[in-house]
């Protein structure tokens, strides 16, 4: 342990703090969700990286979930050839890899991911993993069967999870509702969390341990910064009540596999669709920034780039020192964390590995925090896709679901950040979990 885990932990309070400022009810605090939040990532995190069988789980489903990507892309070098390589490969045939290519190497094993989910669906592991996890989340903390089924599922799947309480959702609370978008935005599909695992593995050999760690301690940070961002004032029709998750099986296990992959290819279209258009609106401001910042430099006799991604590095400067970045890296791991709320997770985890690949990070403490402060779909596409998501499934909430959705973007960053911050907490330079 060192000055940076205190900063860590310190970081934890000042978090809870900021958004506690930022609440619509301060004097309504349900201090069971927080407390019991807290403590729930608190015994995570030491089972994770104190605890020596802790750490032999982690090292062990890092492998088994590093060996279950390599066999996702089997299908994908039969279908692209050396397309599918990824970099340093050789297929059998002595083709060798072309680099980096996200289309052909990374988004092949949302498909096989998503039919992975759908035969654990299938076969009924996934709904009693979930309904596990929604009892303690119940029992524990106050808050609706509702919200702690959703939670629970957020842990594993993306929007979707949302269904699993579809017959509850016209009669929910603005909380409610602020609390679904919360833990929707602050949690990762795990289908989603393999792209991200394929785009860091070659540089940092443990990131599926740390993602699948991060999966967990974002679903109890997201209640807890939910409700302090918009606390209960009403009663909740399923408050303290253990409901089961509402879902359509698929009749057979093909049609299980099938319904899985399209679901992927459905979510792989949608991915690609915000990347290209969302990338292409940030350069064409990033024209007009840099244009202007030409002019204000030179008026003023400044230096210094003009960009959304160095504008966010600014505003989310102060909170990578509160997550316990170092100094020396809280440039570089800032404008990763900012640019997310704009360009998405998929590209700042890109730009992790870039970071890595050129040696710009001195301290291996930060790739580590970053990896869990990037764990989420805290982004403002992501805003937009859970809210016409919900909307659709129950339109006469429409406007309480609008009206609440900056709060729960606000809520899922602050989540996010909150993980980041128990995991630096307890990781220290000499830990087994570092790889690489």
């Amino acid at each position: 342990m060192d000055i940076y885990n205190l900063v860590s932990f310190s970081g934890i309070f000042i978090l809870l703090g900021f958004a506690w400022i930022l609440s619509r009810d301060r004097k309504n605090m349900n201090w069971k969700v927080i407390i019991w939040g807290i403590t729930l990532q608190i015994l995570i995190a030491l089972f994770i990286f104190v605890v020596p069988a802790g750490s032999k789980l982690f090292l062990f489903l890092n492998d088994v979930v590093i060996k279950v990507l390599d066999s996702s892309s089997a299908g994908a070098k039969f279908v692209f050839g050396p397309l599918a390589l990824a970099p340093g490969q050789t297929s059998e045939a002595g083709e060798k890899s072309l680099g980096f290519i996200l289309a052909f190497q990374a988004f092949p094993t949302i498909i096989f991911f998503s039919a992975l989910i759908a035969i654990l669906y299938f076969f009924n592991i996934m709904p009693l993993i979930i309904r596990a996890f929604a009892y303690v989340f119940t029992k524990l903390m106050k808050i609706s069967g509702a919200e702690s089924l959703v939670a629970a599922s957020n842990i594993f799947v993306g929007v979707e999870a949302t269904l699993t309480v579809k017959p509850y959702l016209n009669g929910m609370t603005r909380s409610e509702i602020c609390t679904i978008l919360t833990v929707g935005m602050a949690t990762v599909a795990s289908n989603v969390l393999a792209l991200y695992v394929f785009s860091l593995k070659a540089q940092f050999p443990t990131i599926a341990g740390h993602l699948v760690s991060a999966s967990l301690l974002s679903a109890p940070a997201a209640l807890v910064m939910s409700k302090i961002i918009l606390p209960e004032s009403q009663t909740p029709e399923t408050l303290g009540i253990h409901i089961r998750p509402s879902y359509e099986k698929e009749k057979s296990f093909f049609e299980a596999i099938i319904n899985g992959a399209t679901a992927g290819v459905k979510m792989i279209v949608g991915i690609v669709a915000l990347l290209i258009a969302v990338l292409g609106l940030v350069a064409l401001v990033d024209l007009f920034l840099s244009a202007l910042g030409a002019k204000i430099n030179l008026l003023f006799g400044l230096e210094g780039e003009w960009s959304l991604k160095a504008i966010l590095g600014y505003i989310f400067y102060p909170f990578t020192l509160i997550l316990g970045v170092p100094a020396s890296d809280a440039g570089t791991i800032s404008k990763i964390i900012g640019e997310r709320m704009i360009v998405t997770e998929v590209v700042a985890y890109r730009d992790l590995a870039t970071a890595l690949e050129e040696n710009l990070l001195q301290h291996p403490r930060s790739k580590v925090i970053t990896a869990y402060a990037l764990c989420g779909f805290a982004h403002l596409a992501s805003m937009a896709i859970f809210v016409g998501g919900i909307s659709a499934l129950a339109p006469e909430k429409t406007g309480n679901i609008a009206g609440v959705a900056l709060r729960a973007l606000i809520a899922a960053t602050l989540a996010c950040l909150l993980t980041a911050c128990v995991a630096g907490t307890f990781f220290t330079k000499g830990s087994i979990l570092l790889g690489g």
